[in-house]
């Protein structure tokens, strides 16, 4: 009996290729764009609060509100005059100058999964198929539409995904490429950049393989291909060897294996980045950007990390605020100081925010007094580098932070904004497996982070 068409797969990348790297060319995708004006960065790190952080109790402190609405916490100033943010980042108040607050983003949609995959993704409403659960019916996120006008061939992935992977016992939407294919989807990351075991074992060599071993072996593969010749025409085969290809580039490319190596670092920038996921995910996507990787999301924590229906205030004070006030300021210093802040945008933002009124789980036996339940009227993003005009509140919320006052931006606000610093027009149209037209973005920038 023959070797069926799955087994000479098999035999030609497992066993003389030795990688493992994902399957992640399927389907078809094309764009045409035109550059975008007035873009000045090369790299863009996206810090995500999964599960929605409190922007009443972190960014936009509401002081002469009714106690009900403006909790425990007490505000502070900071470096840039008239901005007051939670007493519990006191370093991010005294480096401001740095980043610009908006206090108007909003969308209508407070569930985690949908949320997650309108921010994720710039979009405003749910795609036609998409549902709660990931599929390719989804959106692309924003290193997967960066994949499709701007792909590359260097070995350097246009974006990674990093320490977890947000799941429910499902993927969440946003986090590939959605309807570009799996061709597009960026390399994700499973694990904890503080641990000592952390590495990434799907860039590395297997033992005892160099380099000029695995040249060897595909050159191998090639000649065995062309006996194969029958199987070239097969689509599946097609697609294969298009992994092959990008695995081979992958792993011959020294700067991003270089990159995970953390114990490169010296033990006191670790340190001040802080030794816990929040810091030392930073301190990578610092390296990451640093090796030429366009796009870098660090999600600060696991899924739902920041969903504080029950002790808002404990969860924030004791487990949440320290180490991301401590690695967010030093990432924002470490970038200026070696020379990236100006071509790194930086962005922190969640899924939505926390209801105004306190009051967890209500409505249910599981109510509690000091939590504060999911609210997509108004929420918070941080913005900084690549231009960005640091020291300023941009947008405004109502007298208990529940709606825009003035300004609102939605999630394709933020999608254009981070198209545009990377210079891709936002109105770009690209083609989905089935070859239908769409354009990659509806929204339009936020000028105000560039004007005052």
């Amino acid at each position: 009996m023959g070797i069926g068409r799955r087994e000479w797969l098999q035999i030609g990348y497992s066993g003389l290729l030795g990688l493992g790297l994902p399957s992640i060319l399927n389907g078809r995708s094309a764009a045409k764009s035109v550059s975008a004006p007035n873009s000045s960065a090369k790299s863009v790190i996206l810090i995500f609060l999964t599960g929605a952080p409190s922007h009443i109790d972190m960014f936009d402190l509401k002081p002469e509100a009714p106690k009900e609405v403006r909790g425990e916490f007490k505000p502070i100033v900071s470096r840039t005059p008239g901005l007051l943010i939670c007493e519990h980042l006191p370093r991010l108040a005294a480096c401001s100058d740095k980043y610009a607050i908006v206090r108007s983003m909003t969308h209508g949609l407070p569930s985690h999964e949908h949320a997650t995959h309108m921010v994720l993704t710039g979009i405003d409403k749910m795609p036609v198929g998409s549902t709660h659960m990931a599929s390719r019916n989804d959106w692309p996120c924003f290193a997967s539409g960066l994949d499709v006008v701007r792909p590359r061939s260097d070995g350097i992935p246009n974006g990674v995904m990093l320490p977890t992977y947000l799941n429910n016992g499902y993927g969440f939407s946003g986090q590939n490429g959605g309807f570009l294919g799996s061709k597009h989807d960026p390399l994700q990351i499973r694990e904890d950049p503080n641990s000592s075991q952390f590495r990434v074992d799907n860039l590395s060599l297997p033992v005892g393989l160099s380099v000029s071993d695995l040249k060897d072996r595909t050159r191998l593969l090639s000649n065995m291909d062309r006996q194969r010749a029958v199987l070239d025409s097969a689509s599946p085969l097609s697609g294969f060897q298009s992994l092959q290809e990008k695995a081979i580039t992958t792993l011959s490319a020294s700067r991003i294996g270089h990159a995970f190596s953390l114990e490169r670092e010296p033990v006191k920038l670790r340190e001040a980045y802080g030794r816990h996921p929040f810091g030392q995910s930073l301190l990578l996507a610092r390296r990451l950007v640093e090796a030429g990787v366009p796009i870098v999301q660090a999600n600060m924590g696991s899924m739902n990390n920041w969903d504080t229906h029950n002790e808002n205030f404990k969860q924030l004070k004791n487990r949440l605020l320290p180490p991301l006030d401590q690695g967010v300021s030093v990432l924002l210093e470490d970038l200026q100081t070696r020379g990236l802040l100006d071509e790194t945008l930086v962005v922190m933002v969640g899924e939505f925010g926390r209801t105004p009124k306190l009051g967890g789980n209500l409505g249910t036996p599981s109510f509690v007094p000091d939590g504060r339940d999911h609210w997509a009227g108004v929420f918070f993003a941080m913005f900084a580098g690549a231009g960005v005009r640091g020291g300023q509140v941009i947008g405004r919320s109502d007298k208990i932070a529940a709606y825009p006052a003035l300004n609102p931006y939605y999630p394709s606000n933020l999608g254009a904004t981070i198209y545009r610093a990377l210079g891709i027009d936002p109105g770009t149209i690209v083609q989905d497996r089935l070859n239908r037209p769409l354009r990659l973005n509806e929204g339009e920038p936020i000028e105000a982070l560039y004007t005052g």
